[in-house]
């Protein structure tokens, strides 16, 4: 590696990587450039212990059924101090010429880049041009390509500006059309310093869901540094273990929805939580072990669908609350409450911070979420499993495909399920923590509809400002703003449009902490949540409508509807839907009762 000497003095690429998969030796690198060893040749497959897990995170699982991008994270080498960003593209190809050792036809490969700046959009446009041409020619001892994209890719990268479209090449209106208002649920979780797995296959739509969500937190770009410091296996001995299937086979029970009539506490509809009588992890639960089942699909019926009728609890508390308020902030009627996001005139100048270490804004931002060990990892290795339970990490935002992680659910406090748009949260005082109030459903209601309206021209969408990327991205950053902004006050009148229980929780993480512990000049103006007013009946709509996609939701509104076809067909309830009545008529009086006014 080359001397470290000043950040601006130092290439923005560090190597050049290809790694193949050897039908006897498994992932392997095959080329460096330059040699990641420096005292060993371009060839050599030795690697610095502090990136030994590199080969599975550049050639990932199920490589050889896809032609895929990924982006992964590796801790700094000694002697460093900051993350290094890793975007690999992978195929599986026909060989032209193969080696002595090489018996088969066709053998997966990834060439990957390997960075000081997370560059993940640019880079990727970069790289699959120059991939494109290298896997075409089928003969990989033609290897000056690879040298010439490290020169190119350091001259053309040096000097670049860190801004959303070339650091992410992502598309937030995607996510917002897959999870709608959890989105926001995804947002405070992060903020909350929460152990979250994203778990989807294959890898390039799991590492772009997961750095879509960091995108939406303003300046994060610079508030990754920190963000891979771990600690590798030592030994071969503390490699993972894999448990047979066929032993604590047990320890998986499924249990039906069916089971469970009782009303729930919180956060419902919008989250799912196991079964409350699950049983605590065995004393051998920290090992690996492999599903009782055979694909992710069969073990939905472990998690149980909630709907969001105790979110109604605090309507009425909020309600008080805002007529209490000034009436400054309360909109009339007549008038719609909008988004319009303001110049944020101190995002272009970025100083280090006093305290976080990390490059901030005037409003404190980015905010020092991984650090002290809070990891941010989009791709994790199955040979990295041991980091989810690794006493020196507090906290990490990872991303999964192998189903193992997946069965692994007492690591983790929340597993999102990309394909399903499903929040898998544990524990119930956790989803009372994270239940949206009114403000924030009527937030992530404004972003659902901008973004959803005028999709039928598919040459103009999301090219517009309203409903696209960075307006969507201002409209979080506008928000994060609100919320620092009745912090830094002190008004618990306006923190109640976050959720009293959220602030709390809050407030004692790592990252506040840390904003708290220094001065902002620009948190001067109080800006209040950017949807509070007063409760409505169109937010008792917005709430029912929340419900929609829940099992709860699903068995009130068929109970109803087969209750309701029965008295038309009958001019009465006939007996043999009398059940089904008590049922509607039962869960429609609780359901409606937490939302009458004081």
């Amino acid at each position: 590696m080359e001397p470290h000497g000043r950040d601006e003095n130092r290439v923005p690429v560090l190597h050049i990587v290809v790694v193949g998969f050897h039908h006897k030796k498994g992932c392997q690198v095959e080329f460096s450039y330059p040699p990641l060893m420096p005292d060993e040749g371009h060839d050599s497959n030795l690697l610095p212990e502090e990136w030994k897990y590199l080969p599975f995170l550049a050639l990932p699982d199920g490589a050889h059924n896809y032609q895929e991008t990924v982006f992964f994270h590796l801790p700094p080498r000694s002697g460093d101090t900051k993350c290094v960003y890793g975007v690999s593209c992978y195929r599986q190809i026909a060989l032209k010429v193969r080696q002595a050792d090489v018996t088969r036809e066709t053998v997966q490969k990834s060439v990957c880049v390997l960075s000081r700046v997370p560059l993940y959009g640019l880079v990727q446009a970069k790289l699959q041009l120059i991939t494109h041409a290298y896997f075409e020619e089928k003969d990989f001892s033609q290897i000056s390509i690879l040298k010439e994209l490290y020169d190119h890719m350091n001259g053309s990268l040096k000097g670049s500006v860190l801004e959303g479209s070339q650091v992410y090449l992502l598309s937030p209106r995607d996510l917002i059309l897959n999870f709608r208002h959890k989105v926001l649920i995804l947002f405070k979780l992060i903020l909350l310093e929460k152990r979250v797995l994203f778990y989807v296959s294959p890898v390039n739509r799991l590492v772009g869901a997961l750095m879509t969500v960091l995108s939406l937190f303003p300046m994060m770009e610079h508030g990754l540094v920190d963000s891979s410091h771990y600690r590798t296996r030592s030994s071969v001995s503390e490699e993972l273990v894999l448990v047979d299937s066929t032993c604590g086979a047990e320890e998986f029970v499924s249990v039906s929805v069916t089971d469970f009539d009782t009303p729930v506490p919180e956060g419902e509809g919008l989250f799912e939580a196991p079964p409350t009588g699950e049983a605590p992890p065995s004393e051998n639960s920290s090992l690996l072990k492999p599903p009782s089942r055979t694909s992710p699909e069969s073990s939905e019926s472990d998690w149980e669908t909630l709907d969001p009728s105790s979110l109604e609890e605090a309507a009425p508390k909020e309600a008080e609350l805002h007529e209490q308020s000034d009436s400054a902030f309360i909109p009339t009627p007549s008038t719609p409450i909008t988004v319009q996001p303001q110049a944020l005139s101190g995002q272009g100048n970025v100083v280090p911070g006093l305290v976080s270490g990390l490059e901030e804004d005037q409003y404190g931002l980015p905010l020092a979420v991984f650090t002290k060990g809070y990891l941010c990892l989009p791709y994790m290795a199955l040979q990295q499993h041991h980091l989810l339970s690794d006493v020196a990490v507090r906290g990490f935002v990872a991303g999964a495909t192998n189903i193992l992680f997946h069965q692994q659910r007492h690591l983790s406090d929340a597993v999102v399920e990309v394909d399903e748009a499903r929040i898998l949260i544990q524990d119930p005082e956790l989803r009372k923590v994270l239940s949206l109030t009114t403000a924030d459903l009527r937030f992530a209601d404004y972003l659902v509809k901008h973004v959803t309206e005028n999709r039928d021209d598919v040459f103009l969408d999301g090219t517009g400002w309203e409903g696209g990327d960075e307006w969507i991205r201002a409209q979080f950053t506008l928000y994060l703003h609100s919320l620092l902004s009745s912090l830094f006050h002190e008004s618990e009148r306006l923190l109640t449009d976050y959720g009293a229980p959220f602030v709390s929780a809050w407030k004692i993480t790592h990252n506040f902490r840390v904003w708290h512990s220094n001065k902002h000049p620009a948190m001067t103006a109080i800006t209040p949540h950017p949807f509070q007013g007063q409760y409505s009946v169109a937010d008792v709509k917005l709430r029912l409508s929340s419900v929609q996609n829940s099992e709860r939701g699903k068995k009130l509104g068929n109970a109803m509807i087969t209750t309701s076809r029965s008295v038309v067909q009958t001019g009465k309830a006939v007996q043999s839907v009398g059940g089904a009545l008590t049922s509607a008529k039962s869960a429609m009086s609780t359901w409606f009762s937490t939302l009458a006014q004081p």
